[in-house]
């Protein structure tokens, strides 16, 4: 077996800016793993797709149409399960989201394969494939192998791994599935139930101010969203800000929140730096913490830090900005 295949997501008519990323994976190990680098786009307008998912690198491009209007696990599974029989891949990537995560696991066992979930490195040692997950809530990177498995099933994490770009001149295949199978299958797709929106995106944010309970009130929010405006940042806060209601979820920041992913300057005022916190920032090149707690964990990855009452420092802030 070699070769990488690559399963693009799409939703609602859009491709989703993983799929690019999951290809700017596979090609970063493309030659140690030998073979080609195929994606397949499962859909009832897969080949409207084409085009978008024909980059640079990408040697072939499978189409399966298939009736169903949106995602069906069933139907991808099965789908997935006929072309790895025949395509014969060593290794092969699904996005770490909703849809991929409820493919990848079954897919996996039906093949007999290895399984890692939320990767966010991906390389090689010895020869052998090998993947960074992290574990324990946040607090330490495990790396591990699959060895001896005929196909390996990856989920990557998203906005972690640099997306391919620029045309290419893979071999497009339209490929028929026999999907008798789940023909008889128990659950169907009902309705798309929009998230409420909370107009911010932490994931883009290149600048984030970012409050946690030390700010001791929610009558206090308006004061730092109006610093953060001031600043041209965009305002985040740790879990327990969000779990009270005094901000929504959407400024999050942290394990069960969004990765603060292409933040190049991070300021956290009281926040203690819980691990699930930390794995939401702790990558960031600068990040200037504001604690009274001098042993407060947001310390230990902090650039710079400050002992000192969150609000007499903004007002610092408010006095220069």
């Amino acid at each position: 077996m070699s070769g990488i295949l690559v399963v693009a997501e799409h939703m609602r008519g859009k491709l989703a800016d993983i799929s690019a990323e999951l290809v700017g994976a596979a090609l970063s190990i493309k030659n140690h793993v030998g073979g080609g680098l195929s994606v397949v786009v499962i859909g009832k307008d897969a080949a409207l797709f084409e085009k978008q998912v024909n980059l640079a690198g990408v040697d072939k491009v499978m189409l399966v149409p298939v009736e169903e209007e949106h995602f069906d696990a069933a139907v991808t599974e099965q789908a997935l399960c006929s072309i790895i029989e025949k395509e014969q891949p060593e290794l092969v990537l699904l996005a770490h989201s909703a849809s991929g995560l409820s493919v990848a696991a079954g897919l996996a066992v039906r093949l007999g394969g290895g399984f890692v979930s939320d990767v966010f490195g991906i390389g090689f040692d010895n020869g052998r494939l090998r993947a960074t997950r992290s574990g324990y809530g946040g607090k330490v990177n495990i790396e591990l192998e699959c060895p001896d498995k005929p196909v390996i099933v990856m989920t990557l994490r998203g906005a972690t791994f640099k997306a391919a770009s620029g045309d290419g001149q893979a071999q497009i295949q339209e490929i028929g599935i026999d999907l008798a199978p789940v023909a008889k299958r128990r659950s169907r797709h009902g309705e798309y139930i929009e998230a409420p929106s909370s107009g911010v995106d932490i994931g883009k944010a290149e600048f984030i101010l970012s409050v946690g309970r030390g700010i001791q009130d929610e009558k206090n929010i308006p004061r730092f969203q109006e610093l953060a405006d001031r600043l041209g940042a965009t305002l985040g806060c740790s879990r327990p800000v969000a779990d009270s209601g005094w901000l929504d979820k959407g400024h999050q920041v942290g394990l069960t929140g969004k990765v603060a992913v292409n933040c190049k300057l991070y300021i956290a005022l009281g926040i203690s730096g819980a691990v699930q916190h930390l794995h939401g920032m702790k990558h960031i090149e600068t990040i200037i913490a504001i604690n009274t707690d001098p042993n407060a964990p947001i310390f230990n990855v902090a650039t710079y830090g400050g002992v000192m009452d969150v609000f007499e420092f903004a007002g610092a802030l408010e006095k220069i900005s």
